[in-house]
């Protein structure tokens, strides 16, 4: 029988840390230890583990960071936080992305034993059914059923997929779905977003590069093609990508093979593509903003979600659904809606779609003060619904400049800093948001 297999990243090296790693030897366990956040990571990356049992305060990078990291390639990978001194709001965060658990130290033998225990019975390979489970296409809707039967009709196959639609409609949940109904699923799931990261990083970021290939490479770094060998790599929001880093990109799904930044022999990857966006390409590819070549090599399986908007039907199965997750992650016992809040959500435009939708089914179990969400729990921020628009009255008056900052730095709250969907909500790209952001960071600087 192949026996199980164990990171544990602590730098505590006190006794009783030697002991647990005795245990979980003893229960026939392989264990790799790691002392620092980044040292672990890299071994997530170069191997197979079955659980990683973390310390939240790592050097360098902390427990939290690297089970963010984790979840980015192996998102199916079972990970343990363990801490002497953490709060419920580490606990809770920790939860939100997605660990398995969270353990206050010290360990004692019987904590052990539930994890071994756990482990034995499949948490480390059913965790995959939970992985489908997190990232899964909650839906009734017959177009959703028959976008769905697509994506896993394909799955399998080597070709490239380009989900298209607008923000929010679950363009990544439906990238996970094919790479979890694939053959590539215990191998890793790679996600890079195109709009997140100025283009002097985003080539380093996807193609690594080698020592001294620039100032500050101190060492070889492998990039995200590399990363997702074997597995998948989602390229997201590709449409914000600089028009001369597609041409390399191309050159990769032609010719299979990456060129690291300042390195001289090709590397040889095997990456299933996938990539996402919430605009015209077509339109961009008229404006010279997107290389037609680039989208006939990425649009082989093209997929088009549709907006909540027009799968209405879905809207009561989203409603239980994200209702008993946040119930769960809250320790809430909320059962339902009203009647009259249900309307409410029939009603709604949900131009946010269903990241706006689960964002005011949160909120609302949060606010909840008995058995049932009402209107009041649903909109009680400024009383008004989702996607109202906001009354003129409402707007003080102030020079134009002042007020685009403040409308910008609203939606940048209202999305929680995330730049993509800020930019989104906004109707602009997220190097024009980029740009504006550094033109108000320079005046403040010199005021």
């Amino acid at each position: 029988m192949k026996r199980k297999k164990l990171l544990f990243a602590d730098h505590d090296t006190s006794n009783q840390a030697s002991s647990i790693n005795k245990v979980f030897m003893e229960s026939g366990f392989q264990v790799v230890t790691a002392d620092n956040g980044r040292s672990a990571f890299e071994e997530v990356v170069r191997g197979h583990y079955d659980l990683v049992i973390t310390e939240l305060n790592l050097p360098r990078v902390n427990g939290l960071g690297l089970l963010r990291q984790i979840k980015e390639v192996k998102a199916s990978l079972p990970v343990i936080l363990i801490s002497e001194n953490a709060g419920v709001k580490e606990a809770v965060e920790a939860m939100k992305l997605g660990a398995d658990d969270f353990l206050i130290k010290p360990l004692t033998l019987k904590m052990v034993e539930i994890i071994i225990s756990q482990v034995s019975n499949g948490l480390g390979t059913a965790d995959k059914g939970k992985s489908d489970g997190k990232f899964k296409v909650i839906t009734k809707n017959q177009e959703m059923k028959r976008l769905l039967q697509m994506a896993k009709d394909v799955a399998d196959s080597r070709a490239s997929i380009f989900i298209q639609g607008e923000s929010g409609t679950g363009k990544e949940i439906f990238a996970r779905y094919i790479h979890n109904n694939s053959s590539r699923k215990n191998n890793a799931f790679v996600a890079v977003n195109c709009a997140a990261l100025p283009e002097s990083l985003l080539e380093s970021e996807l193609f690594g590069h080698e020592k001294g290939a620039f100032t500050g490479a101190i060492a070889r770094k492998k990039g995200k093609f590399e990363m997702a060998d074997k597995g998948t790599l989602l390229l997201d929001e590709i449409s914000e990508m600089d028009y001369q880093l597609q041409s390399k990109l191309l050159r990769v799904l032609q010719e299979r093979e990456v060129d690291r930044v300042g390195g001289m022999d090709p590397v040889p990857v095997d990456v299933r593509f996938i990539a996402t966006t919430n605009r015209n390409v077509e339109e961009q590819i008229k404006e010279g903003k997107f290389r037609e070549d680039l989208y006939y090599r990425l649009n082989v399986i093209p997929l088009l979600l549709p907006p909540l908007s027009t799968r209405k039907d879905d809207i009561p199965l989203l409603a239980e659904y994200f209702i008993e997750k946040y119930c769960k992650m809250d320790n809430r016992s909320v059962k339902g809606l009203t009647e009259e809040a249900m309307a409410s959500l029939m009603q709604m435009p949900w131009r946010g779609n269903v990241r706006e939708f689960e964002n005011i089914i949160e909120r609302a179990v949060l606010m909840c003060k008995g058995d049932l969400i009402d209107q009041e729990s649903l909109f009680i921020i400024g009383g008004r619904g989702p996607s109202a628009e906001p009354g003129y009255s409402s707007i003080p008056a102030l020079p134009l400049k002042e007020v685009e900052k403040n409308v910008i730095f609203r939606a940048l709250d209202q999305t929680n800093g995330n730049r993509t969907h800020a930019a989104d909500i906004l109707g602009i790209s997220v190097r024009t948001l980029r740009n504006k952001l550094n033109e108000y960071k320079k005046t403040m600087a010199e005021q």
